[in-house]
């Protein structure tokens, strides 16, 4: 059994599931405890998709246990920022209008992400319609900085760097269209990359201006983001 879970990322979470040192079962439900026990008081995410991840991890674990494992994300729980579609959760964009606005389907990066096995824990807080710098929301409250409560995470991705700052997810994905990854990963001590505009589909993304929009995977380490970049950018 592993005992620092939250702290391990994407890299050497992927290691300890393919040594079978830990399940995804294990390691999601260690981060849905984070989440429960700091997501008030950071407003990190929108939306927690607790059953739903309860269930594609052990769908992970069955195909481990099968030798049928989808990729080296296989199993390794990760959130989405909440102007990402992911099938049958609001996509709000950070917006009150759209609270309840259903995706009807995956954006295609998130159908790559889940095509390769990973756990999506939910969906994270963003500035208002990804247009500003420091996801302070009026609609789903402000998020924080981890690091010291009453300070900004950045944005627009912010409960991206939050969430991952504070443990509550492997990797997440944000978007960038004049810095919102590159921001938050900077104000909360972690890494983020803004990829080569056309090498990551943003279809399926609520757009900001079509023509600088970027995904971008959000994590721990350059190893991190590397297993995390292979997959979105197929």
């Amino acid at each position: 059994m592993v005992s620092n879970i939250r702290d391990l990322g994407v890299a050497k979470l992927s290691e300890a599931l393919a040594a079978g040192d830990l399940s995804s079962i294990e390691a999601t439900e260690s981060y849905l405890k984070r989440i429960s026990d700091r997501n008030d008081s950071l407003n990190a995410f929108i939306f927690v998709t607790d059953e739903k991840a309860r269930i594609q991890a052990a769908e992970s674990d069955r195909r481990r246990a099968m030798g049928e494992s989808l990729s080296p994300l296989d199993g390794v729980p990760m959130a989405v920022k909440d102007n990402i579609d992911i099938s049958g959760v609001p996509t709000t964009g950070g917006i009150e209008a759209y609270r309840n606005s259903i995706a009807k389907s995956d954006a295609e990066v998130v159908r790559r992400l889940r095509a390769a096995g990973v756990v999506f824990l939910g969906k994270l807080n963003l500035h208002e319609g990804a247009h500003g710098a420091t996801t302070a929301n009026e609609a789903f409250g402000f998020c924080q900085n981890p690091h010291k409560p009453g300070y900004t995470p950045g944005g627009s991705s912010g409960g991206a760097g939050s969430a991952l700052a504070a443990g509550l997810c492997a990797g997440a994905l944000g978007s960038d269209t004049l810095g919102s990854v590159r921001i938050p990963a900077s104000f909360c001590g972690i890494m983020g990359l803004k990829p080569t505009y056309g090498l990551v589909s943003t279809r399926g993304v609520m757009p900001l201006a079509y023509a600088l929009d970027h995904v971008g995977p959000m994590s721990h380490s350059a190893d991190d983001l590397a297993l995390m970049l292979n997959v979105m950018a197929g």
